[in-house]
């Protein structure tokens, strides 16, 4: 079957860790393609105003363009009534019956992850792939006794290709990215005059927020 792996959010903007985390999961769950989901309006994050989801789509394109192996859906933009992970991930199934889906979120979703809506049901849909950071405080306490022994921490580990069966719904736990870059940061540091945030995302992606002055 083919293997796809899907990371949601906002990429406001994206930066070098988002795309170091997709190209060290391509090659440890010997995937065959990686798709950026970018949300219209993250559901967490209603209280904040964020960049147009076309900015935000087009530097992620910008990005991305040089790897073949790398894609942008627009499934969430075109759909910002249906914002919530468990909708995202029903509506892929639904279309790529012959594929073994992975989700990919960050060890600050995983900590919320009871907040999310149906979140046991999200779990249940696909396999989930969970990206630590330098400083994540990660735990387990806060899901089921079902859930915890579906999880496989593959952190520390030799990053050696994993082998995962097709319908088993597991959570690998990965560090094989461990880079400690903010969008927030980046952010704040464009609206400070700080020119160190270039360095932080790729030369397409800079242009593309400075000509449009996206965050000034």
């Amino acid at each position: 079957m083919k293997r796809t792996a899907f990371y949601g959010g906002s990429f406001d903007p994206v930066h070098n860790g988002h795309l170091a985390v997709a190209e060290a999961l391509i090659e440890q769950f010997s995937l065959d393609e990686f798709v950026f989901i970018p949300a219209f309006h993250a559901p967490h994050k209603l209280r904040k105003r964020p960049t147009s989801a076309y900015d935000r789509y087009a530097m992620l394109c910008l990005a991305t363009d040089h790897d073949e192996r790398i894609a942008v859906s627009k499934m969430e933009i075109e759909a910002p009534e249906r914002p919530f992970t468990v909708e995202t991930l029903t509506t892929l199934n639904a279309r790529l019956i012959d594929t073994q889906i992975f989700f990919v979120m960050g060890a600050d979703s995983w900590m919320d992850i009871t907040t999310w809506r149906e979140w046991e049901n999200v779990l249940s849909l696909s396999d989930h792939i969970v990206v630590t950071r330098p400083g994540s405080d990660l735990s387990f306490d806060h899901v089921t006794d079902e859930i915890r022994g579906r999880i496989v921490d593959l952190r520390g580990k030799p990053r050696e290709i994993v082998s995962a069966d097709q319908g088993s719904r597991r959570i690998y736990i990965t560090d094989s990215v461990f880079l400690d870059i903010s969008a927030t940061d980046i952010r704040n540091r464009i609206r400070s005059g700080d020119q160190t945030w270039q360095v932080d995302v790729l030369p397409e992606v800079a242009k593309h927020i400075e000509k449009y002055q996206i965050y000034s």
